[in-house]
């Protein structure tokens, strides 16, 4: 299914006196109509409802405030407010219905947690199966500002050895840096994948850039074996208006 992917970062390319300025590629003209039309030919062939949501959003706000006008006055002021209000509502219902139609599709496989978060907002260093058994159960390596995050998929119980055991090759390197971990899936402490980048963006910022770079630096340095994950596309939210 072809749906919304985030751009990739364009390269920092150097100005003058060595210092670095980043040169952001023009997008072609129209791409971000093509990608929203792709993405409702996608989430319309799975969600069904998506067509008849969309338009609700959007006239029950517009109709409502122009009969409001039509009645009491300033029909043309109360009509154009609610012409953009109900583009507002539409662009927030589609997004929604995306996000959620992949989302589905993407539950249940193996690597989905790795697919949501190489999309997350934000300077993230993800290192994807830095542990895995033969069960097919991963654990995520994750760096950014909170600290150190691993997040599991598979077993509760066979994943809490993976965690242990990658915690103890972390301790080597981390020092004092926050050490938090995950366990994704519909259980008790557990955090849903659809609710994965919530979870992320509600950690506390611990540490500073130069910290994570160092950090990022250091985790490669000592090397990690990971299995190849099923490249499946995952929105992230619809281009703003």
């Amino acid at each position: 299914m072809a749906l919304l992917k985030r751009s990739p970062k364009a390269a920092p390319a150097k100005g003058k006196a060595g210092s670095t300025k980043v040169k952001k590629p023009k997008a072609p003209r129209g791409a971000k109509l093509k990608q929203i039309r792709m993405a409702f030919t996608a989430t319309r062939a799975q969600d069904p409802k998506v067509l008849p949501l969309v338009l609700a959003a959007f006239f029950v706000p517009f109709l409502l405030l122009l009969a409001i006008g039509l009645v009491f006055g300033g029909a043309l002021y109360l009509g154009f407010l609610g012409f953009l209000l109900g583009l507002v509502a539409a662009a927030f219902v589609f997004g929604k219905r995306v996000q959620a139609t992949a989302y589905s599709q993407v539950e249940g496989q193996i690597g989905a947690a790795a697919a949501v978060l190489s999309n997350m907002r934000g300077d993230w260093r993800i290192t994807p199966a830095v542990g895995f058994t033969r069960d097919q159960d991963l654990v995520h390596r994750v760096i950014g500002k909170p600290g150190l995050v691993l997040v599991a998929e598979g077993s509760p119980n066979r994943v809490r050895q993976l965690i242990a055991t990658e915690k103890k090759k972390a301790a080597r390197i981390i020092g004092s840096t926050p050490v938090y971990d995950v366990v994704v899936g519909d259980g008790e402490g557990q955090v849903p994948l659809r609710k994965l980048e919530r979870h992320f963006l509600k950690l506390p910022r611990n540490i500073k850039g130069k910290q994570v770079n160092e950090l990022d630096r250091k985790f490669k340095a000592m090397g990690a074996t990971s299995l190849p994950i099923p490249k499946g596309p995952m929105p992230t939210r619809v281009p703003r208006r």
